[in-house]
């Protein structure tokens, strides 16, 4: 993030920081298209998408076994992909005792 823009999914450190996951969640909804990775954005502008994602997982109490099977199943493939690509750059899913 640099003068308080965010450096968009495909430049962000590995892309699974909460700004990655929001527009994974972006794209899960529909709320912005895949083509879309935010880069550039101000933090308002983040903010806005993160009020919507939030919005829209609070009515499936936040968890992806209660998503209709077709968001599910694509909650499952953009997942899967990101955290394919997030390895690649180093991205570690263990917490460590620092985190």
């Amino acid at each position: 993030m640099s003068d308080n823009k965010y450096v968009g999914f495909n430049n962000d450190k590995h892309g699974m920081t909460q700004l990655g996951r929001i527009v994974l969640d972006g794209w899960l909804f529909g709320f912005i298209p895949e083509t879309e990775d935010c880069a550039g954005w101000e933090m308002g502008r983040m903010q806005m998408l993160m009020d919507r994602v939030q919005d829209e997982w609070d009515k499936y109490g936040n968890l992806p076994s209660r998503l209709p099977e077709d968001l599910r199943q694509r909650h499952v493939e953009l997942y899967q992909k990101a955290m394919a690509l997030a390895k690649t750059k180093g991205w570690n899913p263990e917490l460590g005792e620092d985190d």
